[in-house]
């Protein structure tokens, strides 16, 4: 009798990094938990970090992760999701491009199938621990979510949004070169 192999061969090794692009310096925590199939795409820019405890999921959207990013702890990322350069996920933020379709009260929501709508989060964002980013948002430059913000529309660059749905509390005045309530 063999022993168990906790290895996978090297020609499975090598088929799963074609499709698993990392950028130069980049981390991927060994506890990550990676739902990457081979028919969407996943990357990961220049110098950016995936914490311990996440889940990617590209089954039915592409994950494009940009340079110097991180994802923090226990966070959830299901695509499609486009995530700029130099953005800061914080703890246990749940980012999804899927949602379940239940309009046919004759079916059981299982068999309703998914819709999607891409996620894209530009460059230059914080988000706080605890929050939800919903389809078919787009985080604008600078933009800032406060912790535990549910965010179900977009949200214009060099803004401050907070709440459940979050809303605009403050922007960028360019000409007062000043954060200004709204």
């Amino acid at each position: 009798m063999h022993p168990v192999k906790t290895r996978p061969n090297w020609w499975i090794r090598l088929f799963y990094f074609t499709y698993l692009k990392c950028g130069k310096g980049s981390i991927i925590y060994r506890s990550v938990r990676k739902d990457l199939p081979p028919f969407n795409r996943f990357s990961l820019g220049r110098y950016s970090v995936i914490e311990d405890f996440c889940c990617l999921n590209n089954a039915v959207g592409d994950i494009i992760i940009g340079d110097y990013s991180r994802i923090g702890l226990g966070n959830t990322i299901i695509g499609p999701i486009s995530i700029g350069n130099h953005v800061n996920l914080a703890q246990n933020i749940t980012v999804t491009g899927l949602n379940h379709n239940y309009q046919n009260v004759e079916k059981l929501i299982d068999e309703q199938g998914v819709s999607t709508q891409p996620i894209i989060i530009e460059d230059d964002v914080w988000i706080g621990a605890n929050s939800v980013i919903l389809p078919g948002v787009t985080l604008g430059r600078h933009c800032i979510v406060a912790a535990g913000s549910v965010v179900t529309r977009s949200i214009p660059p060099y803004s401050v949004c907070a709440g459940s749905p979050a809303k605009v509390i403050k922007s960028y005045d360019f000409e007062t070169k000043e954060w200004e309530k709204r």
